[in-house]
């Protein structure tokens, strides 16, 4: 890429510790807006088998009543303060966050602190957070896309990590109200677990957070967490369901999130599945032949690996041809790489639009909290746009062919497809 590599963006932070715990601090008292995330390995993937979303449904109970609180109070008072809370159970993780003006922050402290050290979780609660979950489960598979990914997943990575995080919406309905109480005593532990904060917030008042919130917390890591297992899917699966359209849902295995190739892959990616119009997949499957809307695929991190994830729908007709234009961008780029002129394209955006991500102190926390996740130096984000700009043609070409799998991608279709 010719002319001038763009500086970095420039975000400084601070390591604060207390009691046991570490976070990573970007200060910033322009706006009097708090933001903290965090996360720990589990999730979903403690789910006992056939209790599927146990983790998911405990984690929308923690704000439903917690110590002297009972679910109206509760709500009422993060309505009253403006204070917002966060928290959910993924694949590989339990993550929770929270917002809050920085007048707030005591009573935000206190509030995180019931949630979760001393969730209510009463019979009522749970029955009515648990009709919400299993009408959601039932919704997301109304559809061919819901399907398919359900079913890409546990083929792509059978056991735990495979299972749908939010559960069936059988599963849900016999989960028993002991077994959501035992949640928070078999997650919330300080091994493993990550922090990071943003915002008008001192690093003094930080220490303050860490050790009210999990300073009591168990210093192990949680156990049962599974290692993720080889990538399994293979050829095309097809789900017979009455629809217009089928849904496809691909992958293949991906690189560690630690792989010194991982930027490179990114850029590849980008150029191939994840650039808008664009990337070769959209120009060949949308532009050029009119077969579906969109269609985009990246990386999705799982227990420190990752899994090339895209999905298109398209007719019932068209989606044996989609497919097959779909396989043929994929092997032509495993095969020669981008090309110089995609090559810079790629970085410039890349390089260019990294600020936006940083419009605002949960955007900042966020991306400390995957910095850590992804054993991401300090000054990672400094140096990203000179390690871009020096990705060369090259070596990019070298990566798509150790990366793309043409052989290896695996195919989920939901629908009626024809000639499948």
């Amino acid at each position: 890429m010719s002319g001038t590599i763009p500086s970095g963006f420039t975000l400084p932070v601070q390591v604060v510790e207390a009691g046991g715990v570490t976070a990573w601090l970007a200060e910033d008292h322009a706006v009097p807006v708090i933001s903290l995330a965090f996360s720990i390995p589990g999730g979903a993937a403690l789910d006992p088998e056939g209790r599927e979303g146990a983790c998911a449904l405990a984690a929308a109970l923690l704000t439903e009543g917690a110590g002297d609180l009972d679910s109206n109070a509760f709500q009422e008072l993060l309505r009253d303060t403006a204070i917002s809370f966060n928290f959910s159970a993924d694949r590989d993780e339990f993550s929770g966050s929270f917002r809050c003006l920085t007048d707030a922050l005591p009573e935000a402290t206190r509030l995180a602190r019931f949630a979760l050290s001393a969730p209510r979780m009463e019979a009522g609660d749970i029955e009515r957070v648990r009709a919400r979950a299993i009408a959601g489960a039932r919704q997301a598979l109304e559809n061919p896309r819901g399907q398919a990914g359900r079913a890409f997943w546990s083929a792509a990575l059978p056991g735990p990590l495979g299972r749908a995080p939010g559960g069936t919406a059988e599963s849900l309905a016999t989960l028993p109200g002991d077994l959501l109480k035992s949640v928070p005593a078999r997650q919330f532990r300080r091994g493993g677990l990550l922090v990071a904060a943003s915002g008008a917030i001192t690093a003094g008042q930080l220490r303050d957070v860490l050790a009210a919130l999990f300073g009591d917390w168990p210093a192990e890591a949680p156990e049962g967490v599974p290692a993720p297992p080889p990538f399994s899917a293979r050829g095309v699966q097809v789900l017979t369901m009455d629809s217009p359209q089928s849904a496809a849902v691909f992958g293949q295995p991906g690189l560690a999130v630690d792989d010194p190739d991982w930027e490179a892959a990114g850029v590849v990616l980008r150029v191939l599945a994840g650039g808008g119009f664009s990337s070769r997949l959209m120009q060949a499957v949308r532009v050029e032949r009119g077969l579906a809307y969109g269609i985009g695929a990246g990386p999705e991190p799982v227990a420190g690996r990752s899994v090339i994830v895209g999905s298109v729908a398209t007719e019932n007709a068209r989606m044996a041809e989609t497919l097959s234009v779909l396989r043929g961008e994929w092997a032509r780029m495993a095969a020669s790489g981008p090309t110089e002129a995609e090559r810079e394209e790629a970085v410039a955006y890349l390089t260019g639009s990294q600020p936006l991500s940083f419009t605002s102190t949960r955007q900042v926390a966020n991306i400390l909290l995957a910095l850590r996740r992804n054993n991401r130096p300090l000054d990672w984000l400094a140096n990203r746009p000179a390690r871009l700009a020096a990705l060369s043609r090259e070596k990019l070409a070298e990566v798509a062919a150790r990366v793309l799998q043409p052989d290896a991608l695996a195919v989920t279709v939901a629908g009626k497809p024809e000639g499948l």
